[in-house]
């Protein structure tokens, strides 16, 4: 057998060769050749060289990737790899390589964006996954949570402790053979992210004589990392909500030292030297933009510098800290058969902390947490914390939680199984819905999951409601909108006028509650980096703080009640009568907008929202556009791998014109899933 790709019939390919090294060079050609513009995109990313092509808009995230140093710690962990590992790595590198060389030049985008296919160093794969997930910890929340004890005082920085738009999810559940229809298990759930077209997760089969996997891979990164099916074991992942990176509030000088001008930075043993460089940053259509590298014993610094800014703040983070970012789990999860070859695989993962679920053939179950959490005081988790005091320090790390799985195990950012690791979790209501779901006397099945999958009832709404069903003394358009949200289902289905009174509701008293005297404090503008801005503006901060905003009564001179009677007479006043749909839309992310697909209004109306489990979040009182949600959606069963389903947002190519390269919208929109094909005759090979 030479290396061959199939494809079944929505285009997904299905790779096979003699060897794990021939399979890696095979999945990086494929990359290539399917995903050319976009693992090309993030490479740039990665290195912080996307302005050069993209414009001012990319600016701020190269100066932060540069500032971060992601090339250069991908570099690091490179090094630090096994050496089975790193030769497995290089071979889906020159894969890649390969692949652009051969095919890169189908994909019009280079050409749109005056560019060309460049590349890849056997280090860049841990380059784009790092960058696709260094922001995954929220580490800019505690600059929110500063800002807030300041203007607010400290007893307040709880109130807005909420998933925020910044973060991302995920829904995952585990069903034990005892309840479901076969007597296997069942791993279903969607990874929630913000949407790109190109979709961040490839549907593809990796398949040689030591194994034969299906799963999710990302695009750019050889193997399956997070959600995959070997035939024998299965297992999917959600973000934990740990708390892993740190901020320090560093001091910095130059001196004159042996060698000439250099920076020092103030530790707990007094000043110590930094590394400092200058580096130039190119950007398309402007001039380029100089700007100093500097880094500490704690970490890079990513926030002002040696020149008299206000604050400067380093980063520490484990796989820059340890030189290690988890590689070493990735071919081990493809070998393994057992959910004991799962959790060993997933001992040696770093980043991101997942909450991890996973299933085999024998009735092996595993719930666990994964990744490197540091050890040290709660301060450090909190908000920023001076470098020069030894008490914050990391000290080793904090192990691992694990549960038993009875019966179902439910798995949605919630505070539960990784509560000790993190300080910010999304709301339970995602978690309780789902296991309330299937706590219902059902002998599930794998068609089951799109009842679960496509669940739109807003539990967060309870608050808003309670407040509104107390109003008296209302317009009668008040109270007519009133009567009629008090008997709506509180189901944010697409189709729904009520459901989209409802939110209308919901933006009026956000901007109203966002305005209030008592949070003027946070208002204005940010002094951090723009692209910190998901985290820091107080609109997003209230629209997603919301439910506990209205419950609590702490913040003082603001009345909830007379809040929401004035936003009801807004939203009554401007009743449109359109559906949820008309306004909550689809708005992925693309390097170049409007290159492929026509303008915004073109996107499909969705359902649910940002608490439901079917989760479609947009930003109540800024937009009802929706640039987060499930992207991707899987059910692994246990009992015959080919009766496993899945589907992502778009398709299975990312070429513009391609006939798979949106043909899965329509099933994703509406729960379908595309079956799982493992039957090689079944498949049709490439030339």
């Amino acid at each position: 057998m030479t290396a061959r790709t199939y494809r079944d019939a929505h285009g997904i390919p299905h790779l096979r060769a003699d060897d794990p090294l021939e399979l890696a060079h095979l999945q990086g050609r494929n990359a290539a050749a399917d995903r050319a513009w976009q693992i090309e995109v993030e490479r740039h990313r990665a290195h912080g060289t996307s302005a050069a092509f993209l414009g001012a808009d990319a600016l701020g995230w190269d100066v932060f990737a540069r500032q971060a140093r992601l090339a250069d710690t991908a570099r690091r962990c490179y090094d630090a790899l096994a050496p089975e590992t790193a030769e497995w790595v290089r071979a889906y590198v020159d894969g890649v390589n390969t692949g652009l060389a051969e095919t890169g030049h189908r994909a019009p985008e280079f050409a749109t964006a005056g560019t060309t296919p460049g590349h890849w160093e056997p280090w860049t794969p841990l380059a784009v996954w790092l960058s696709h997930h260094i922001l995954f910890a929220g580490f800019p929340s505690k600059l929110w949570r500063d800002r807030v004890a300041r203007a607010l005082g400290e007893e307040h920085t709880e109130l807005f402790a909420t998933d925020g738009p910044g973060t991302s999810g995920s829904n995952g559940w585990l069903i034990a053979g005892e309840r479901t229809a076969s007597g296997a298990p069942l791993i279903a759930g969607d990874p929630h992210r913000f949407i790109e077209d190109p979709g961040i997760y490839q549907q593809i089969r990796l398949a040689c004589p030591e194994y034969d996997v299906i799963g999710l891979a990302v695009p750019g990164v050889p193997g399956i990392g997070h959600f995959g099916h070997t035939g024998g074991v299965a297992w999917a992942i959600t973000n934990a909500m740990a708390d892993y990176q740190d901020l320090y509030r560093e001091r910095l000088r130059r001196t004159d030292g042996p060698d000439g001008p250099r920076v020092e930075a103030l530790g707990p043993d007094g000043w110590q030297p930094a590394t400092a460089h200058h580096e130039t940053v190119e950007v398309a259509g402007a001039e380029p933009v100089e700007i100093e590298i500097v880094e500490t014993d704690r970490g890079p610094v990513i926030v002002g510098g040696t020149d008299g800014d206000a604050e400067t703040l380093s980063l520490r983070h484990p796989p820059r800290a340890d030189a290690e970012l988890g590689f070493d789990a990735l071919p081990a999860l493809l070998r393994a058969r057992t959910v004991a070859d799962v959790d060993r695989a997933f001992d040696r993962w770093v980043e991101p902390v997942n909450v991890v679920q996973a299933a085999d053939t024998d009735g092996g179950l595993l719930h666990r947490v994964a990744g490197a959490v540091p050890l040290r005081p709660r301060a450090n988790s909190l908000r920023p914390v001076p470098a020069w005091d030894a008490g914050h320090t990391w000290r080793g790390r904090r192990p691992m939680p694990r549960a038993e799985v009875h019966g179902a195990a439910v798995m949605a950012n919630q505070r539960g199984l990784a509560a000790p690791l993190g300080v910010e979790f999304a709301p339970p209501h995602r978690a309780d819905r789902i296991a309330d779901l299937l706590a219902a006397p059902v002998s599930w099945t794998p068609a089951d999951m799109a009842v679960v999958h496509m669940d739109t009832h807003v539990a967060s709404a309870a608050p808003l409601l309670d407040l509104l069903a107390g109003l008296d003394g209302l317009s009668p358009a008040a109270e007519k909108l009133r009567d009629r949200l008090l008997a709506w289902d509180r189901r944010m289905a697409a189709d729904s006028v009520d459901a989209a009174r409802y939110a209308a509701l919901r933006s009026a008293v956000v901007r109203r509650f966002a305005a209030e005297p008592a949070l003027a404090g946070l208002a204005g503008a940010s002094p951090y980096p723009e692209l910190f801005l998901p985290w820091l503006a107080l609109l997003p901060r209230v629209a997603f703080a919301l439910e506990t905003l209205l419950a609590d009564d702490r913040l003082p001179g603001v009345d909830r009640a007379e809040l929401v009677r004035a936003a009801v007479e807004e939203a009554a006043g401007a009743d449109s009568g359109e559906t949820w749909g008309a306004t909550h839309r689809l708005a992925p992310w693309q390097a170049l907008p409007g290159a492929d697909g026509g303008p915004d209004e073109d996107w499909p109306g969705l359902g649910g929202d940002h608490d439901c489990v079917l989760s479609t979040s947009s930003v109540p009182g800024l937009t009802d556009r929706s640039a987060r949600g499930s992207a991707a959606r899987y059910v692994w069963d246990l009992a015959d791998r080919d009766d496993s389903r899945w589907v992502v947002p778009f398709g299975a190519s990312g070429l513009p014109g391609h006939p798979h390269r949106r043909d899965q919208l329509p099933l994703w929109l509406s729960g379908g899933l595309v079956p799982v094909t493992t039957d090689w005759t079944r498949l049709t090979e490439e030339p």
